[in-house]
């Protein structure tokens, strides 16, 4: 009877151990592509569509000089 005992423990203790080793892995990978992820949105590429559409903004928020008043 205590050597089945002995063998559930050490199954659930591997089991654990399996998921606390697998979860701690995905954890660390998610954060090293966290990371390149932001350091490629730093990059010039990754950053020129968001520059040239705050670019296109002010132009359209800029009024023509037609458009002025003359008082």
């Amino acid at each position: 009877m205590t050597a089945v005992l002995v063998v559930a423990v050490v199954a659930v203790v591997l089991v654990v151990a399996v998921v606390l080793w697998y979860s701690n892995r995905q954890r660390h990978a998610d954060g090293v592509d966290s990371f390149r992820r932001q350091i490629d949105a730093l990059s010039p590429e990754a950053r020129r569509s968001t520059v040239d559409q705050v670019k296109e903004q002010r132009r359209g928020d800029q009024p023509d000089q037609g458009d002025r008043d003359a008082s």
